[in-house]
């Protein structure tokens, strides 16, 4: 009953308008058809899809792609350095390693302020770097996000309680825990906060995410996918279509009707950016 009662009540008709606020459409394994993908997205009633940039060269594509198609809007930031340099050299990252000027990459972002939706994806990742050198690079995003006003979307793996504390430190409010990972007390923590989480794909199978589910209110959830990574089925490419798939979880999680859950999604989306 006391869920029920989170669900904004709108007279408003919605068609089904599905968000996926953190992906990658620079990934290689978009290359080919990407034209589709998009197409896909829209029959599906994909609203927004956030393509988020992780180094100078893909804030580039992801700002190209944005231009490009009229459904997509652009996140730029810069990963934990460290952490893309071993994801590239045990080739989980298709990507060339290059060497980063922080400060200048900061200055392109904010000459194209004007452009983009939100910082992402920053953060820090205690699997492959040190965080001690991380948490300066993510302390200038976090300041970068609070000047230029807008959303920040966050990788914490392995490093939960460092970017919530740091996070805190700045009193953020804008805040995407992009696939959080955390143990339940820094789930509790990151809701006292009234920051959001962002539900990817695998959350069919993930018995973690769809604890996040049962805990948080419907008005801190917002879909995600991470395309191409964390499909709803294992090997197999994500793509933003996928997130109805997520919704339909949530309703499920939640006892909700997936309408319902279509509709707040999009309003915690308006609410946010």
């Amino acid at each position: 009953m006391k869920q029920r009662k989170e669900l904004k009540k709108s007279k408003v008709l919605f068609l089904k308008m599905l968000i996926d606020v953190h992906t990658h459409l620079d990934h290689e394994l978009f290359e080919k058809d990407l034209d589709k993908v998009i197409s896909r997205a829209k029959e599906a009633r994909v609203k927004v899809i956030i393509t988020n940039g992780i180094n100078p060269k893909t804030n580039r594509q992801s700002l190209e792609i944005s231009k490009k198609y009229d459904i997509v809007k652009c996140a730029m930031g810069i990963y934990p350095i460290d952490a893309l340099q071993k994801e590239i050299e045990e080739g989980e990252c298709p990507l060339e390693d290059e060497k980063i000027d922080v400060d200048s990459e900061i200055e392109f972002i904010k000459s194209n302020a004007k452009d983009i939706a939100a910082i992402g994806e920053v953060g820090m990742d205690g699997k492959y770097g040190e965080l001690e050198d991380q948490k300066e690079v993510f302390e200038k995003m976090i300041l970068l996000a609070k000047e230029l006003d807008i959303p920040i979307i966050v990788h914490s793996r392995k490093a939960e309680e460092e970017c919530i504390e740091l996070l805190e430190k700045h009193k953020m409010k804008k805040v995407i825990m992009h696939c959080f990972s955390g143990k339940k007390k820094l789930v509790n923590r990151i809701i006292e906060n009234k920051w959001y989480f962002s539900i990817p794909c695998n959350c069919n199978r993930s018995q973690h995410f769809q604890k996040i589910i049962e805990l948080a209110s419907i008005n801190k959830l917002l879909t995600e996918t991470d395309a191409p990574l964390m499909g709803p089925v294992v090997g197999e490419r994500n793509e933003p279509a996928f997130v109805s798939g997520t919704i339909k979880k949530i309703a499920e999680i939640k006892g909700f009707e997936v309408e319902e859950v279509e509709k707040n999604i999009f309003l915690n989306y308006q609410r946010l950016f």
